[in-house]
């Protein structure tokens, strides 16, 4: 996927990292030269409240300034959005959804109505639950975002997993975070 700018609209529920997914997406396209935005959007934050976020990733300088209202790609962290929160009101014909869940993409299509673009799908809870004990979706999310896209190759998102969690977490939280992204990219399903 090659655009001059791409726009990414994120789904989630408060404390799944919806936020920070989005900026570690922003932060890697620093690392490769490009211009962006990240950015939430939430009304009373609370834990497990429906919320976005959005990323936008520009080869040149970015000068619109407002919500994503017709993302390139969408990313839904948490299934249970799916036919509660019109996650792909507004994405483009040809656009890109990605969703944390067990179900095919088939069955993605069905719930959502999205007939066009393309449509993948992966295991993140039980990838993030197996790996780091914790169901935390935004890392390996990242991982099929790259995969789906080749926007980004695995090796630049780990680094920048790397940079963003290294002072913060144990070296051991670091590595199940690398392997929860990589485990994802290769378990993204297409249909």
């Amino acid at each position: 996927m090659s655009k001059e700018m791409l726009e990414i609209r994120w789904h989630g529920r408060g404390g799944q990292g919806v936020v920070t997914a989005g900026k570690l997406l922003a932060e890697t396209a620093m690392g490769a030269g490009q211009y962006f935005q990240a950015f939430p959007d939430f009304g009373p934050e609370r834990m497990g409240a429906p919320i976005r976020s959005f990323t936008r990733l520009s080869s040149r300088p970015i000068t619109i300034h407002s919500q994503i209202e017709n993302p390139d790609v969408v990313l839904v962290l948490d299934p249970t959005l799916l036919g509660t929160v019109p996650v792909t009101e507004g994405l483009k014909e040809d656009g890109i959804l990605i969703v944390n869940t067990s179900m095919s993409p088939e069955e993605v299509r069905q719930i959502t109505g999205f007939r066009t673009g393309k449509v993948f799908t992966v295991d993140a809870s039980h990838i993030a639950i197996e790996e780091m004990g914790r169901e935390i979706t935004n890392t390996p999310m990242l991982g099929a975002f790259a995969r789906a896209t080749g926007l980004f190759d695995l090796d630049a998102l780990e680094h920048q997993v790397r940079e963003w969690f290294g002072e913060k977490v144990s070296p051991s939280v670091v590595e199940a975070n690398v392997r929860v992204l990589r485990r994802a990219a290769q378990e993204l399903r297409e249909g």
